[in-house]
């Protein structure tokens, strides 16, 4: 018989933080600060609704802490479903909270809490429009129940678009973050931080094994979030037609350069389009003096203030030029 050979291992003294830190490679480090700096403002919310027999469960998933006096940001499919107004929120410190929901916006899959705390260590906002692809992300989370779990992984890709819906209302949700961060089911409206630890994005959606999708914090998120906070709902214009990219004919192209528009497929009956004259097949070059080349362009014009005042609709109709004063309707889903 051989004699068992002893595989040799390092030993740390108690209290050798320094020789732990060489330990830690530069991307450990990296998370490890990330984990312990975010993961306080990180909720586990159970949401619930009043049942037969009182409150009963009616979803969970995660939150982030806005405000130290108890605002949290959330995924909106988190909070939807048959009248879910409050819940609770607990810490990774164990503290639990109640909340109410403030305002939910599920065209952004947005939504604004309010928890009874005036103490909550409040997470730091980013801005998804610096991120680059192959940038390290974090995310931190509540999947199936665990409670301040942390994964780590890159953006994928930027830029996706996804589909979102609220009543006969549909709408694409621009720049969503595709990362390979590992999301399971409680992720949702948890935190997708840089390496600095500023939230760049609301996790929202798993797109498949490695796939998942986080709603972007930019100013057009910001601008939500903000209506949100102060009026629980977010109000948006719309004109009234479906439609799609296309490429703009020759004589459009050397007016208006090489880009596409969008082209009307269909027209909504009694709609501001209908009632300013739209047709199927004009193709949209500009809005106001804003060019029109997707429409994620003509969404992101569409904002309240532009709700019952004026606007100039560039076109091309055929081979003409066409300018239409269009006032658009408030969007009810």
């Amino acid at each position: 018989m051989t004699a068992a050979t002893e595989i040799p291992f390092a030993r740390s003294e108690p209290g050798d933080d320094e020789n732990e830190r060489d330990a830690l490679d530069a991307y450990s480090r990296s998370v490890i600060g990330v984990a312990e700096a975010l993961s306080p403002s990180v909720a586990n919310l159970r949401v619930t609704r009043r049942g037969r027999g009182g409150q009963v469960p009616a979803g969970a998933g995660s939150g982030v802490v806005l405000t130290p006096d108890g605002f949290l940001l959330t995924s909106a499919h988190v909070v939807s479903g048959r009248s879910p107004r409050r819940g609770r929120a607990t810490f990774v410190d164990g503290r639990d909270f109640s909340f109410d929901i403030v305002g939910t916006d599920p065209l952004s899959d947005l939504a604004v809490l309010r928890a009874d705390a005036d103490d909550l260590i409040q997470a730091t906002l980013g801005d998804a429009e610096r991120l680059r692809p192959g940038q390290l992300v974090v995310a931190i989370g509540n999947p199936n129940g665990l409670a301040g779990s942390v994964t780590a992984g890159v953006v994928s890709a930027l830029g996706r678009s996804l589909p979102a819906r609220a009543g006969r209302a549909v709408r694409v949700i621009d720049n969503v973050i595709q990362t390979d961060a590992a999301l399971n089911p409680g992720n949702s409206g948890g935190a997708l931080a840089d390496s600095a630890g500023r939230v760049i994005g609301v996790n929202t959606a798993v797109a498949g094994v490695g796939l998942g999708l986080a709603v972007p914090i930019n100013g057009a998120t910001r601008h939500v979030i903000g209506q949100l906070m102060s009026a629980g709902r977010v109000r948006r214009a719309y004109l009234g037609i479906a439609g799609g990219p296309r490429p703009l004919p020759p004589g459009g192209r050397r007016r208006f350069g090489e880009r596409t528009g969008v082209e009307v497929v269909e027209v909504m009956a009694d709609s501001p389009a209908e009632r300013a004259g739209l047709r199927a097949e004009d193709l949209i070059v500009e809005v106001d003096g804003s060019p029109v080349a997707g429409v994620d362009d003509l969404q992101r014009l569409m904002v309240a203030e532009r709700i019952g005042a004026t606007v100039a609709v560039t076109l091309l109709r055929g081979a003409r030029t066409v300018t239409l004063e269009l006032v658009p309707a408030e969007l009810r889903p």
